[in-house]
């Protein structure tokens, strides 16, 4: 059930967004030309890699530097961009991840290979599931990037700290993965993108 739900969400999200598509793809191109959309290898369920869609925010080749975001003014970030990641604009194409099956609307936020590597036996246990674009580790860490920019070494924060505390998270849903945990977790995300 939750599969349909998020072939039906996906497809409807699509459709009924594209005005705002449109608008944010302009505003990119008008800001920092270069592509749309960016694409990073993630992975996903059984371990399995597959590309992320999201509207890029930063400026080309940005992830040469590090893999993850440091405050709300990372230089890297364009103009625009601080507006797209602010309001959670960049996440919308993810849309079409859900759409293809890659993804769901509510699961564990896929990670970077590297990332992935790192996770002990039980924490790969988030692996069981298809990855979500928002779950209740993404509420708890919305301000992520000011946990990060705070440390004197973020990837080792990120690793030591951010990642254990995400996972327990994620196995709060993973182990009661009901259709209303689902639903429960996508007004959630919404509350808090609107506060």
């Amino acid at each position: 059930m939750i599969r349909f739900c998020d072939i039906v969400f996906s497809l409807l999200g699509l459709i009924l967004l594209l005005p705002v598509f449109l608008i944010v793809a302009v505003w990119i191109v008008l800001d920092d030309p270069g592509p749309i959309f960016y694409r990073q290898q993630r992975v996903g369920k059984d371990g399995r890699d597959f590309s992320l869609l999201k509207f890029r925010s930063m400026r080309m080749d940005a992830d040469k530097q590090s893999l993850i975001t440091i405050g709300e003014r990372d230089p890297r970030v364009t103009r625009a961009g601080y507006y797209i990641r602010r309001y959670k604009l960049d996440e919308l194409p993810q849309l079409w991840n859900v759409l293809v099956g890659d993804m769901s609307l509510v699961g564990p936020r896929p990670e970077v290979r590297r990332y992935v590597d790192t996770y002990t036996p039980e924490q790969r246990c988030v692996l069981s599931v298809r990855p979500g674009i928002t779950d209740y580790a993404s509420i708890e860490y919305i301000d992520e990037n000011a946990i990060l920019a705070k440390s004197a070494d973020p990837d080792k924060t990120y690793i030591e700290q951010i990642i254990p505390a995400k996972i327990a998270l994620n196995m709060r849903y993973i182990n009661h993965r009901t259709l209303g945990e689902y639903f429960k977790i996508i007004l959630l995300t919404f509350v808090n993108i609107i506060r």
